[in-house]
Formats: C-alpha cells, sequence, structure tokens
C-alpha cells in the first residue's frame, strides 16, 4: 500500500481551494448571499437569476437546439454563451456546491476560437458549434484533474503519476465533442465509488437537490442533474450502472442529461454520426437510425395525440410489490396513464418477472470482487469509505469464479424470462407493448440517507434495456397524502413508507421512466417526445 505524503483532509481542503480560486472575483458572492442561499429551500428561478444580468438570462433561458441555431445563424456568440454558462455554473457551485472542476478560461478560449473560424469561414465546425456541454468528473478533459470523487487521483491520472499521462489526455466522447463544435467548460460532483444514489464524497462534501434543499440530488451523476436545475447547463453527459444517469447494465455507459427531449436528441445523434465504435472496439456499431424515431413519431400529432392508425402500445408497472412508491410518484404515474390513454394510446399492466431476482444478481456484480478496487482508489491517499457505503463495500474474499459463472447464467436467464413476457403482450391484440411506464425509484428526490430500494432501476440495468427519463408534476403536500391505514410489504417497505414526508417533499421533482428494449434508443427517445407533448399541452391534464 501507498503512503500518503499528505493527510486526506489536506489534500481534500487544497483542492476545494483551488477549485475556488478559479472562480472570477467578479462573480464570487458574498457572505451574506451565501447564507441567505443555505437558508434558502429552492434555490432555482428568481433565486439564482438575481445574480445574472438581462442578457445572460436571455441566454440562459435558451434550449441547447435555440443555443446552436442562434450561433449558427450569427445571432450569439460562441464567447456570450460560454460566458453566461460558465458564470452561472460559478454561481450554482457556490450556492450548490456542484462542481468537481473548473476551466472556464479554457472555455472561454474554445469559444473565441470557434468565434474565429464562424468569422472567417462562414459556417459552424460542427452541429454543436458554440454548446456549453457540462461532463460528470469521469471523463478526462486535457489540462485538468478526473478525481471520480477519490482524493487519491487529484493531481494523477486515476491514481498514476505518469507525466505522459496526467493531465494530458481527453476521453474519447470528449474529443468527439470537440470535433462536434462543444464548449467544454466544467465537470460535476458524484459519489465516491459512483455506486450510490446520493452525491456525496470527501472532496467536496455533498451536493443537496437545488429544487429543494432538504433532499438529495441522487447519484451518482447528482451533480450533473443539480447545475442543470439551476440552468448552469442545459445539457451534459453522465454515467449509468445502476440508475446513476436516472437517478440524475453490466457494464456502465454514457448518457445525456438535458433540460429538454430535443437536446437528448442533439447530443446523442450527433455524437453517433462520429462512429465512435471505430475508435473504441467496446461499443457496438449501431449509428443512431433517424428512421426508427420518425417511424414512432408518426403515430401521433404534435401534441401526442393517437393518429389512430397505429397508437403506442405502452405498459405500466405501478410497483415491483417489494417496495410502494410513495404518494408523488404514484400520482405522477397516474397523471401519466390518465394523459396517455386520453391521447388515444393504449396502457396495459406490466407484470414481468420479479425484480428482486435481477435486483440480487446486479448487486452481486458490483460486488463481485470484494471492494478490491475501491479499497485500492482509498489507499492511494487513506480516506476512508463514506458512512453509506461501509456496510455495502467492506472489504472482503472476492466471489469464486464458479460463483460468477453461475450469477452469470443466472442474469442471461432472467433477460431471457423477461423477454418471452414482453413478447406475450401481443397475445391479446397482436400488438407488443411498444415501452413501459415505471417508477425511477419508490420516492421523488431522496432526503439524504433514505435510499432505500434500487431494484426499479437496477433491473433495466442488469437487461441492458433502453431508456428516458422525463420530468412529470412535483410533489404537492395538500393532495400527496399517505394512507394511514397502508400495510407496509416488508420491512424495506416500511422504511421507505415511513420515510415519506409531505412537508418535507413539497415542491420535490417527479419523473418516470419509460423503457424500451435493448437497442431501441432512438424509439424510446421518440415515445419520451410523445408523452413530454402530451403532458405540455395541458388539454390531457389529470384529475388525480
Amino acid at each position: 500500500m501507498l503512503v500518503p505524503s499528505q493527510s486526506w483532509q489536506a489534500k481534500a481542503k487544497a483542492k476545494r481551494s483551488a477549485n475556488s480560486a478559479k472562480i472570477p472575483p467578479e462573480w464570487r458572492l458574498s457572505k451574506v448571499d451565501l447564507k441567505k442561499a443555505a437558508e434558502q429551500r429552492d434555490l432555482t428561478g428568481s433565486f439564482i437569476q438575481q445574480y445574472l444580468d438581462a442578457d445572460e438570462q436571455a441566454i440562459l433561458s435558451q434550449e441547447a437546439v435555440a443555443i446552436v441555431a442562434h450561433v449558427r445563424e450569427g445571432d450569439l456568440t460562441a464567447k456570450n454563451v460560454a460566458l453566461a454558462f460558465c458564470k452561472a455554473a460559478a454561481i450554482s457551485h457556490q450556492i450548490n456546491n456542484c462542481l468537481h472542476e473548473i476551466f472556464f478560461s479554457q472555455a472561454v478560449a474554445r469559444a473565441e476560437e470557434l468565434d474565429r473560424y464562424y468569422q472567417k469561414h462562414g459556417r459552424v465546425v460542427g452541429p454543436l458549434h458554440g454548446l456549453p456541454v457540462s461532463l460528470k468528473d469521469q471523463f478526462h478533459v486535457k489540462g485538468n484533474d478526473t478525481t471520480m470523487g477519490y482524493i487519491g487521483w487529484i493531481d494523477t491520472y486515476e491514481g498514476s503519476n505518469d507525466k505522459e499521462l496526467v493531465h494530458k489526455v481527453n476521453s474519447q466522447i470528449v474529443t468527439e465533442l470537440l470535433d462536434l463544435g462543444a464548449v467544454l467548460y466544467c465537470k460535476t460532483s458524484l459519489p465516491q465509488t459512483l455506486l450510490f444514489g446520493e452525491t456525496v464524497n470527501n472532496i467536496i462534501g455533498r451536493t443537496l437537490n437545488p429544487n429543494n434543499q432538504n433532499l438529495s440530488c441522487g447519484g451518482s451523476s447528482g451533480g450533473e442533474g443539480a447545475l442543470q436545475a439551476l440552468r448552469g447547463s442545459v445539457v451534459g453527459l453522465g454515467t449509468d450502472i445502476g440508475g446513476s444517469v436516472r437517478e440524475t447494465t453490466y457494464p456502465s455507459t454514457v448518457g445525456v442529461l438535458g433540460t429538454s427531449i430535443d437536446a437528448i436528441h442533439l447530443v446523442f445523434s450527433s455524437i453517433m454520426a462520429t462512429q465512435p465504435w471505430t475508435k473504441d472496439p467496446n461499443l457496438v456499431p449501431i449509428p443512431w437510425r433517424p428512421d426508427l424515431a420518425d417511424e414512432v413519431l408518426a403515430r401521433s400529432d404534435a401534441h401526442g395525440r393517437s393518429n389512430g392508425d397505429l397508437p403506442l402500445k405502452l405498459g405500466i408497472y405501478w410497483t415491483d410489490q417489494v417496495v410502494t412508491p410513495q404518494p408523488p410518484i404514484a400520482r405522477g404515474l397516474r397523471l401519466v396513464v390518465d394523459a396517455v390513454k386520453k391521447a388515444g394510446h393504449k396502457i396495459v399492466e406490466w407484470e414481468p418477472p420479479d425484480q428482486r431476482t435481477a435486483k440480487r444478481v446486479h448487486l452481486a456484480f458490483l460486488k463481485a470482487d470484494g471492494g478490491y478496487d475501491i479499497h485500492k482508489q482509498l489507499n492511494l491517499s487513506g480516506e476512508p469509505l463514506i458512512p453509506e457505503l461501509q456496510a455495502t463495500f467492506k472489504l472482503k474474499e472476492p466471489l469464486p469464479l464458479p460463483v460468477y459463472q453461475e450469477l452469470t447464467i443466472e442474469g442471461r436467464d432472467y433477460e431471457a424470462q423477461y423477454s418471452d413476457y414482453w413478447n406475450s403482450t401481443s397475445d391479446s391484440d397482436g400488438q407488443v407493448v411498444d415501452a413501459v411506464i415505471m417508477p425511477v425509484a419508490p420516492h421523488a428526490a431522496v432526503i439524504p440517507g433514505k435510499f432505500y430500494h434500487t431494484a426499479y432501476t437496477e433491473a433495466i440495468n442488469l437487461l441492458d434495456y433502453s431508456v428516458v427519463v422525463i420530468p412529470v408534476t412535483k410533489a404537492d403536500k395538500s393532495i400527496d397524502l399517505a394512507d394511514p391505514g397502508y400495510k407496509p410489504l416488508n420491512d424495506v417497505d416500511a422504511k421507505n413508507w415511513h420515510a415519506y414526508d409531505p412537508d418535507i417533499y413539497d415542491g420535490a421533482p417527479v419523473g418516470i421512466q419509460i423503457v424500451a428494449r435493448k437497442f431501441e434508443e432512438e424509439k424510446v427517445w421518440a415515445i419520451g417526445k410523445i408523452v413530454t407533448q402530451i403532458l405540455q399541452s395541458g388539454s390531457f391534464e389529470s384529475d388525480v
């Protein structure tokens, strides 16, 4: 084991100070403002806008597709856009603690370079020209740290001191974003190890939910979600191994987070157009197939109403019968189901194979090495596991190979059972379910320390299915009341149910996930867009 030359506490403190020093003096908030923010329940909207001028607010109010259009038409410069988002991100971090890496000067220089190219050639570099894109602190950007929440990775390359690598590597997807014209300006917070549904580590501490500071921002891509809620970003990249993008697979995957459904399409399709599988052999060689998305979109009008020929057929998964969703989530599901029905689409009950199997197998894979890799990274600095992970990832003997093989087979069998069930949904009317509406978690943004059940996302990771998450409503203490006569299904369900407090959750964002089958990203995105159109139209508002 390496002996750290500096205490982990001192190294973390130095990192926090170095990061804060990168915020320009004119963007720094006073102690009075910081105290005001700490006492504020909701930091979004008018609260953060008080620190932004009218021109900055006008830029920040634009969605990603509009931003690239304005820059392409010469109505906005890449530099002005970059400055607005850098300032918003700087303020966001000061009031919400959501950034790990700040490289605003690098971003402004990049934007100036793009503006010079546009002035000289009269055209844009690529489809993302001038678009600020934030990144979870799991991606390498030259000139900057990538800590992934580990103190031992500060000023290193994943713990290595190799001078050929430290601060000299771009992740492949970073190279592609730059080639497409994006402007990268910050990296966002995540939990130590990534394997936690809240965002807390020993470097910067905890990131809370800016919509409601009584609650967590989720994880492991929680910093991305928090920054976007504050409009310090309109699109960014996260990663997912058990719900990390959705709560903001066998392998971890990259996902796009955006403040609009069209932002996801813009960035995802643009990246896929670069044929990333030719540079990374781990990727599946499937481009973005616009015809698949168009086929689904053609089944409804601009308001999401069914055209009548082939309405969507969506499953509804109310509960996994292990942990019942709390009242705000249950109402969100009902609202979506009622709206989709009123728009002329089909809804059927979804009763798949038991998700407890998937959760058990998925968690076993995550812990298969007995925590060896996690403790290897911790030992670089001597930092401890955060308290929330100490029971789950205490160092143990790794799984024997035969046991691992058995789990792999069990996981494959579960995939086959789930697929067979999905195919059986055509028995009644000849139409297979297109996608399934289900909870992301049994609660809205969770109270810190009370995330008890992850099967709603873990099962989908094990299946390697395609997912999009959309916002639906917000928790409302006047109508989201717990049933006093509810009888919990088990101890975990009881803990989750009793953790619900209408006053604390009031105003918390409520979202749902829409799940399609493997390699159906275009289809699930299109269905997500249709459901979003239905909800935004207002004409299908539910009474529940």
